[in-house]
């Protein structure tokens, strides 16, 4: 057996084996394969003058690679126009070098069953990405501390309709800079068995990423499997910053994935002019669409609200950019649970408040069912005219599944309602909260696996001094 297959069948030691037998039962749903139609706002005209304008900036305007000069000596050597920092892309090379990227790819998890497939018809649902505040019913908004961050992957892994761990759900802010990428990922690999994601904001810490994963789930693996995804942005129109094409590198040598993000803000980073710009569903259709031209898996969508409490207009806009970002044919939903305040804000509350509604996207995913048991006829022959269906036999076998329900919403009487204490959502939710926090047991983990990744950690922590910027 080799180190690979041994890493990967260990059960690892007394404790794993006695966590596997003590954990809390819950279920977690596969990724979404859709079985309906993609929504497709922009005709074959409107794609090609987007594709003619796109070539025609990178050719004509150019992109720079600031700091980065092996970054230019790739570019040169692909065939772009390189003058100083600015790469001029020719017409074609980008789709040309687009086409050498996978269509979709497996990203595994050290949970096999939890393993992600990204590209296709495949929808993959992680949470919120970045915010450096934290709310919760009780605390008010706050600065996030590493305790918030190891209790929203503990979330994330108690979740049901969440498939993936993310990566930095909140910011801690009570550790120095430099190092709490090294706890971030300690709390993704050790708190659940998920897909999770790497550090970016630097390329050394990019290379703990890959680092640390080795020691989960062993050299060769890494070498030959995507067990990471990264986000990679521009901040700036137009450019690429060494720092985040420092990090893009790395994960790119070590055969790990990378979405590439603009990150754009309307009026600021792109003309408030251009089409769909001001309007995030009509980018994100047309976006979708041009992902799918060029045969790309597709990163967007989340739980989108720029309201600072988990409220109706925080619901309102949440609902509309999840079914938007369903329909348009987002393969990797950053952001889709937990969002409020336009990022700043990772919300207890709207974390789980969300995580709950993404189960509507699975449902409206699998399309209309058209099967013998989906269309009913023995069911509507057998009760007839006048009749009920209460006792037929076809309710009684699809009554629990017939329905997506949510687990949190309140569906009982007004005087039942009100003897419960009337609760709203924000307190039904904040109840889900602390009983999923209460509830929850790690996965099970290799004794030696734990030991050594918290051996590089203190390592990596001794070695460098704090710094808080």
């Amino acid at each position: 057996m080799n180190e690979l297959a041994g890493r990967r069948a260990r059960s690892g030691g007394g404790a794993s084996r006695r966590a596997e037998r003590t954990a809390v039962s819950f279920e977690s749903a596969r990724f979404i394969q859709r079985n309906i139609p993609n929504f497709e706002i922009l005709n074959e005209e409107a794609l090609q003058i987007i594709e003619w304008n796109a070539e025609t900036v990178l050719e004509e305007i150019g992109v720079n690679f600031v700091e980065n000069p092996a970054a230019l000596a790739l570019w040169r050597a692909a065939g772009a126009d390189v003058k100083g920092e600015r790469v001029h892309i020719p017409r074609g090379l980008a789709r040309k070098l687009c086409a050498t990227a996978p269509s979709s790819f497996t990203q595994h998890a050290r949970n096999p069953e939890r393993n992600v497939e990204i590209g296709g018809r495949n929808l993959v649902l992680a949470p919120v990405y970045g915010p450096p505040f934290v709310r919760d019913a009780t605390g008010g908004r706050r600065y996030a501390t590493l305790h918030d961050f190891q209790n929203f992957v503990k979330l994330g892994y108690m979740s049901k309709w969440l498939h993936h761990s993310g990566g930095t759900v909140c910011e801690p802010t009570d550790i120095p800079v430099n190092k709490r990428h090294l706890d971030m990922l300690m709390a993704h690999m050790t708190l659940s068995d998920k897909p999770y994601m790497g550090s970016v904001t630097e390329p050394s810490r990019a290379a703990d990423s890959v680092a640390m994963s080795k020691i989960l789930f062993g050299d060769d693996f890494v070498d030959r499997y995507t067990v990471m995804t990264s986000l990679i942005n521009i901040n700036s129109p137009l450019t690429f910053d060494g720092i985040m094409m420092g990090a893009l590198e790395v994960y790119a040598k070590a055969n790990q994935a990378a979405i590439i993000s603009p990150f754009i803000v309307g009026g600021a980073m792109a003309p408030v002019t251009v089409a769909g710009t001001p309007e995030d569903a009509h980018i994100t259709y047309g976006a979708g669409q041009l992902a799918r031209r060029l045969n790309l898996p597709y990163r967007s969508g989340g739980s989108f609200c720029g309201s600072k409490l988990p409220d109706a207009q925080a619901a309102y806009e949440t609902a509309n950019s999840l079914n938007m970002a369903l329909l348009a044919g987002v393969n990797f939903m950053l952001h889709a649970c937990g969002w409020l305040e336009g990022g700043l804000v990772s919300s207890y509350e709207k974390f789980v408040m969300d995580a709950d509604q993404l189960g509507t996207l699975h449902h409206l995913a699998q399309g209309v069912i058209m099967d013998t048991n989906g269309q009913a006829m023995d069911a509507i022959r057998e009760v007839g005219p006048g009749g009920h269906y209460l006792g037929c036999a076809h309710t009684q076998a699809n009554f629990k599944s017939a329905f997506w329900r949510s687990d949190l919403l309140d569906y009982k009487p007004f005087e039942t309602w009100a003897e419960e204490g009337a609760r709203d959502t924000q307190a039904l939710a904040a109840e889900r909260v602390a009983k999923q926090l209460a509830d929850y047991q790690p996965p099970p983990l290799d004794d030696g696996i734990r030991e050594a990744l918290e051996a590089f950690v203190a390592t990596r922590k001794a070695g460098m001094p704090d710094a808080f910027i």
